[in-house]
């Protein structure tokens, strides 16, 4: 039987989402946050890691942005095939609840039309939009905007096929170590293997979603989470690049099936404010 999802509720949820995911930090962020705090051997690493701590708390009691770059919006909808979509375009009511969460809310207006001419759009559309269709009648939405001092720290490497995972490592710490304070560390490691260049760039991005600390289902990835945030908070980049232990607070892979030639890999950071929200409609 076939489900009818009114293009307005899409809407509405997504300017919710919108407003969420920029003023609450998911619980699991938080918590790594204080795990953190706890076992920061360096002071001007604890501190900071407070600080932190305390503008989340802040900006969730005041509905504040938890920070000033409020990202891009991007949106993953898991569609279920027996959904249908009435009274509006998929893609209308996407950017019509970003325009709204971001007018309404009073948070920063970050998107050019065009990469080269730049000029702002003035209401943060149109959004980055991943559909997929699903199995069920429900629709699985997540809002997560993703601010550009950690995404402009993205790098993808096309690896011969007899790369093994000591290589994959090495290059997901080493693009850890390059971006050093850029990305407003402590971070969240995403990495995507296999694919193709676009997959995996994709399956990176959808990696910092995974609640912190929740290893790879697989073992074989799950080590390798495993030994990819030891090396990295080895580099002493630590809280806002100031030096101490804690430059990363988790590390996710998500892998997915490759060409006989080929491995491609990218690494996605997010921020200390790696934010999402998610809904079910």
């Amino acid at each position: 039987m076939i489900r009818e999802i009114e293009a307005g509720a899409l809407s509405d949820a997504i300017r919710a989402l919108c407003i969420q995911a920029n003023t609450v930090l998911p619980q699991d962020l938080r918590e790594a946050v204080r795990s953190a705090r706890e076992t920061e051997p360096s002071p001007v690493g604890r501190a900071i890691l407070d600080d932190v701590a305390e503008n989340y708390e802040f900006a969730e009691s005041r509905g504040l942005p938890i920070c000033q770059d409020t990202g891009m919006a991007v949106v993953f909808l898991d569609w279920g095939q027996d959904c249908h979509l009435s009274g509006g375009c998929l893609e209308d009511a996407v950017n019509d609840g970003v325009r709204r969460g971001y007018l309404e809310g009073h948070l920063r207006l970050s998107v050019v039309g065009d990469p080269l001419r730049r000029v702002n759009t003035n209401d943060n559309t149109p959004a980055v939009l991943h559909l997929r269709m699903v199995a069920g009648d429900r629709v699985d939405i997540t809002v997560a905007p993703k601010g550009f001092g950690s995404e402009n720290m993205t790098k993808l490497r096309m690896f011969n096929p007899s790369a093994g995972p000591e290589q994959v490592e090495d290059f997901v710490v080493d693009c850890v170590a390059q971006a050093g304070s850029n990305p407003c560390p402590p971070v969240v490691i995403g990495v995507g293997l296999g694919g193709t260049s676009e997959a995996a760039a994709l399956l990176a991005k959808r990696a910092l979603l995974r609640p912190a600390g929740e290893p790879h289902p697989d073992p074989f990835y799950a080590a390798m989470e495993g030994r990819i945030l030891e090396r990295v908070n080895r580099l002493g980049i630590g809280p806002q690049g100031l030096g101490g232990w804690t430059t990363a607070l988790s590390a996710a892979i998500l892998a997915q099936a490759t060409h006989i030639a080929g491995l491609p890999c990218a690494v996605n950071l997010g921020c200390h404010v790696t934010r999402h929200a998610r809904a079910l409609l």
